[in-house]
């Protein structure tokens, strides 16, 4: 089987790996490609590997939706993609979609596609999934092994490449606002909180930053163990938790983010444990362009579409 696959803002930093992704692979191809701001331009303008007959084209819900295709991956800023959603369930509903916003990631008719901390029974073969978000990833990745071992919330402390704020332009993403910098924002309430505390069923204090550099995350995360755990031992949980998984490594040193910047998966190491054995501290590192964002969503594709991850 040859997947068909249609990318819904396909300009973006997360659509330009998503090109890529797909075009690395012999059981995928890029069918279609839609960007407003580039419709009508071939796409190997901006991603050489793509197929030299693609051209950008100016997305349309009900086009979108008549296309002979198998999945669509939608990577549209947060409100954007329900008009396509709605279309699709209308004229296409076998038709798989993953969507990288937020929009669906509370929503208990689509699936939270995060293999490795979840499983993947829910994921293989659904036709909705929502990808979860990047910090979300990291974040969840460095508690899931524990989360029925914490006596309180878990606190993660996240950094984050500018990459992440998108190509909007803000302050987060000007440089000279970056230079020299670390910009702490939205203390309280981060959508990113309200993810991983709902699939995590507990929860979760969270506190965003950006910096100056392009793509890469750590997430340092602080938690209260119920029963007391030596360095070891927490080291060890991790190791089982995630013995089968390809796309995460776990190291004895705190990744940084040079660590995960690049990397497909995520890193996962630090591991110390305070003096009264109740305190740990895990540190995560990913590139949110990747792991947390466009390998993952070539994971759930793969997981939807009986493809080999």
């Amino acid at each position: 089987m040859t997947a068909r696959i249609a990318l819904v803002g396909a300009r973006g930093h997360t659509g330009r790996e998503l090109i890529r992704l797909i075009s690395e692979r012999d059981d995928m191809v890029l069918a279609w490609a839609g960007s407003r701001s580039l419709s009508g331009r071939h796409v190997t303008e901006m991603a050489p590997e793509a197929d030299p007959d693609l051209v950008f084209k100016m997305p349309d819900p009900e086009t979108l939706a008549g296309l002979d295709i198998d999945a669509v991956v939608l990577a549209l800023p947060n409100g954007a993609g329900e008009p396509y959603v709605a279309a699709i369930d209308s004229l296409a509903p076998q038709r798989v979609i993953v969507d990288l916003s937020a929009d669906y990631r509370f929503d208990d008719n689509w699936v939270y596609g995060l293999p490795e901390a979840y499983g993947r029974e829910r994921i293989a073969g659904a036709r909705r999934i929502a990808n979860p978000g990047c910090y979300a990833t990291a974040g969840q990745l460095a508690v899931a092994p524990l989360r029925d071992h914490l006596a309180a919330p878990a606190h993660v402390f996240g950094v984050s490449g500018y990459s992440g704020a998108g190509t909007t332009p803000s302050r987060k993403n000007d440089t000279e606002a970056l230079k020299d910098n670390l910009m702490p924002y939205a203390l309280t309430g981060h959508i990113h909180e309200r993810e991983m505390s709902r699939h995590l069923g507990l929860e979760v204090r969270f506190t965003p930053h950006v910096a100056e550099f392009f793509r890469g995350i750590t997430a340092t995360v602080h938690l209260d163990l119920k029963d007391a755990m030596t360095p070891d031992t927490l080291q060890a949980h991790f190791a089982a938790f995630y013995q089968d998984e390809a796309l995460v490594r776990i190291q004895d040193m705190a990744p940084e983010i040079r660590d995960g910047a690049y990397n497909p998966g995520a890193v996962l190491g630090g591991f110390a444990v305070g003096a009264d054995g109740h305190h740990a501290v895990i540190v995560c590192a990913e590139d949110n362009l990747l792991k947390g964002a466009a390998v993952q969503a070539v994971q759930n594709l793969c997981l939807s579409l009986g493809l080999p991850e």
